[in-house]
C-alpha cells in the first residue's frame, strides 16, 4: 500500500494513517480530545502523543469537557505525577482551561462542531499535493482559527498546531496524490456529503 511519507513501520501509526488522520470528525468529545493531544504534542512529535494516547484518555476522563473543567489544584497536582502522560504544567492545565473555554462554545452555539467547521464552510477542503514538502505547515484559516480560540480563552492553539488538528480531523485532506487514502477521502466525503450533520 502506498502511504504518505511520514508513517513509520509501527502498526500503531499505520492504523492511524489508514484509518483515522483525514477522516472526518463531527462529534464533540472526539473534536475536542484531538485538540488537546494536538497541543500536547507542541514541541515533540505526533508519534509521542500516538503512543501516549489511551494513558492520556484515562488520564483525562477521556476528555469529557465537563468533568474536566471541574478539576481543582490536588486533581492537577496527580496528573503530573502520571508517567503516562507529558508531565508538562503548562499542558495540563491548558486541559482544564480548554475546558472551561470549550464549554462556552458549546453554550454559544448548541455544540463545539458547528463552530469549529465553519472555518471551511461546514466541509472538507480537498487538497491535492504530490510530495509532502508541497503541505503547509499552517494556513490562514488556521491563523484564522488559532486567533479566534485564543479569543476565547483557548491554550496552545497557535497556528500550526490548529493546522494539524485540521489535517488529524479531516477538516483537510492532505493525504498527498499518490497515497492510496488520497482517493478513499475523496471518494468518502463526496458520498456522505450530503447526510453529513453540518448540512
Amino acid at each position: 500500500m502506498n502511504r504518505c511519507g511520514w508513517v513509520n513501520q509501527d502498526p500503531l501509526y499505520i492504523h492511524y494513517h489508514d484509518h483515522e488522520w483525514g477522516v472526518p470528525v463531527y462529534d464533540d468529545r472526539l473534536l475536542f480530545e484531538y485538540l488537546n493531544l494536538e497541543g500536547a504534542q507542541a514541541g515533540l512529535s505526533w508519534y509521542t502523543i500516538l503512543k501516549k494516547r489511551e494513558n492520556y484518555r484515562q488520564a483525562f476522563d477521556h476528555f469529557e469537557a465537563e468533568k474536566i473543567a471541574l478539576y481543582d489544584e490536588e486533581k492537577i497536582a496527580e496528573l503530573l505525577q502520571n508517567e503516562g502522560i507529558v508531565r508538562n504544567k503548562l499542558k495540563v492545565n491548558a486541559v482544564v482551561t480548554n475546558a472551561k473555554a470549550f464549554l462556552k462554545i458549546v453554550e454559544e452555539f448548541g455544540a463545539f462542531q458547528p463552530y469549529i467547521w465553519s472555518f471551511v464552510g461546514g466541509k472538507p477542503i480537498q487538497n491535492h499535493f504530490n510530495e509532502m514538502k508541497d503541505v503547509p505547515a499552517m494556513t490562514e484559516i488556521s491563523d484564522k482559527m488559532s486567533k479566534d480560540l485564543k479569543k476565547r480563552g483557548f491554550k496552545f492553539v497557535g497556528s500550526t498546531i490548529c493546522y494539524s488538528f485540521m489535517q488529524a480531523t479531516g477538516m483537510v485532506n492532505d493525504h498527498i496524490t499518490s497515497c492510496d487514502c488520497y482517493q478513499k477521502r475523496n471518494i468518502a466525503v463526496e458520498v456522505n456529503e450530503k447526510s453529513s450533520p453540518h448540512k
